[in-house]
């Protein structure tokens, strides 16, 4: 599938990537709530471009097991080194921030802790359990690492039952050594299945602009689509610093409708894809279908 995009400048934003700024009370009272909490953000520690969107609408992605990350993936603004303490007072701060949030769909993402044993599994099982003990109906979607392949520390997660289970792909499989360079494409691939043969809503995303080609786009939705992954977002690489990757190309909105189309097409239930569309972008909305799913089963 050819899908044309728009050569503009790459020193220069398009219109159609402007967005939100932060402020107004709901905004202040989610960043009080946050810090109030002393909890981190991949809003915040990802310079995510919705923050004020997201934040503004009272949502949040929460972000676990601290802030320093022991992956050094070339896309992401959260910083890299070697983690110097667990927080296990953190699963119940989480669990009532989102109380006092009001939150009806929570999103949990995490570090990446790969000198822990177990990847810091126990750490999501017990944030999971928390949250859903505080707020028992509200619907827990979360976005994981992928534990090295040590699948039994992924079992540890989906023993506490979330809602939604999350694991971004990221990139096509070329392109995985630079983006991802501890991460493995199959690797990803075999989590997504693992989860969703055990009966969960299965979700992924990948970022266009990184130098994919179309062909290798379309692959990777057909990768995807063939392990029956639920949800799918798609959006627009933004390099964070200039010490990151380097954007390739800016991809015009037609270009991610059309993404869009073929997507749904391949058979996935939910497909947000936009320039700024992000995992947690609207996740309140992508699982809805899901939830009214599960309330008629």
């Amino acid at each position: 599938m050819m899908v044309s995009t728009e050569q503009l400048p790459l020193n220069r934003k398009p219109e159609w990537l402007r967005a939100k700024i932060p402020g107004g009370p709901v905004y202040t009272e989610v960043r009080e709530i946050v810090d109030t909490h002393k909890l981190h953000t991949v809003c915040q520690s990802a310079q995510c471009p919705n923050m004020g969107e997201c934040w503004s609408r009272r949502t949040a992605t929460i972000m676990i097991l601290g802030n320093i990350c022991t992956r050094s993936c070339g896309f992401c603004a959260v910083n890299t080194g070697r983690p110097t303490e667990l927080d296990l007072d953190e699963p119940r701060r989480v669990a009532e921030a989102i109380k006092l949030m009001g939150l009806k769909h929570a999103v949990i993402t995490s570090v990446a802790r790969d000198e822990l044993k177990d990847g810091g599994a126990a750490v999501w099982a017990e944030t999971i359990q928390q949250v859903r003990g505080l707020n028992p109906k509200t619907r827990i979607e979360v976005l994981i690492p992928d534990f090295k392949g040590h699948w039994a520390d992924l079992n540890t997660v989906l023993s506490a039952k979330p809602d939604i289970l999350n694991h971004n792909v990221e990139t096509v499989s070329r392109l995985h050594s630079q983006v991802r360079p501890q991460a493995k494409y199959d690797r990803s691939l075999e989590l997504l299945k693992r989860a969703k043969s055990a009966g969960f809503v299965t979700k992924t995303g990948i970022m266009l602009g990184l130098g994919e080609e179309d062909h290798e786009i379309e692959s990777t939705l057909l990768d995807i689509a063939a392990i029956r992954v639920d949800i799918l977002t798609l959006g627009q690489y933004l390099r964070p610093s200039p010490q990151h990757l380097e954007m390739k190309r800016w991809v015009a909105p037609e270009a991610f409708q059309s993404w869009k189309k073929l997507a749904l097409d391949m058979g996935f239930g939910v497909v947000e894809s936009g320039p700024l569309v992000r995992s947690s972008y609207h996740a309140d909305e992508q699982s809805a279908r899901y939830a009214t799913e599960k309330t008629q089963c």
